[in-house]
């Protein structure tokens, strides 16, 4: 139950952010926010480490594949992506397209095995909640 919880106030940050974020560029520009943002949000991770955990920070290195390390790249990427989006749809209209798009792609990491995740097999029915979520984009951008 935890999880749905936090996974419910996740969704909720990042649609926020996003609105935030594409009015930051507004009064500048899109990878100027974006390094605010990131900035901001490494500010934001040294002091709950320094608050809680405290392990060390090297030990990010020893993570196998290192190709796993450019999470933080992604980041600044999704970051742009959303702004744009957001700027260009307005927030309800990304935000769906952007949680069918990760729905679809976790989906497709699970399925294959991808990057190190337990590979699942095929599901109707998970395939038809994917269709009727596009079906929902559909319904929702229907004038």
């Amino acid at each position: 139950m935890i999880g749905f919880l936090i996974a419910l106030i996740s969704g909720a940050l990042m649609s926020i952010q996003g609105v935030f974020n594409t009015q930051v560029t507004k009064a500048s520009s899109i990878w100027s926010a974006s390094a605010f943002v990131q900035f901001t949000a490494l500010l934001v991770c040294l002091g709950a480490w320094l608050c809680t955990d405290r392990s060390s920070l090297l030990n990010v290195w020893q993570v196998q594949p290192k190709y796993m390390l450019l999470g933080g790249a992604i980041g600044a990427f999704i970051t742009y992506t959303v702004i744009k989006s957001m700027d260009a749809l307005g927030p309800a209209k990304a935000v769906m397209l952007i949680v069918t798009a990760q729905l679809a792609v976790a989906y497709l990491i699970e399925l294959f095995g991808l990057f190190g995740t337990e590979k699942q097999p095929w599901e109707w029915r998970k395939a038809l909640g994917m269709g009727i979520a596009i079906a929902g984009i559909i319904i929702f951008k229907w004038k």
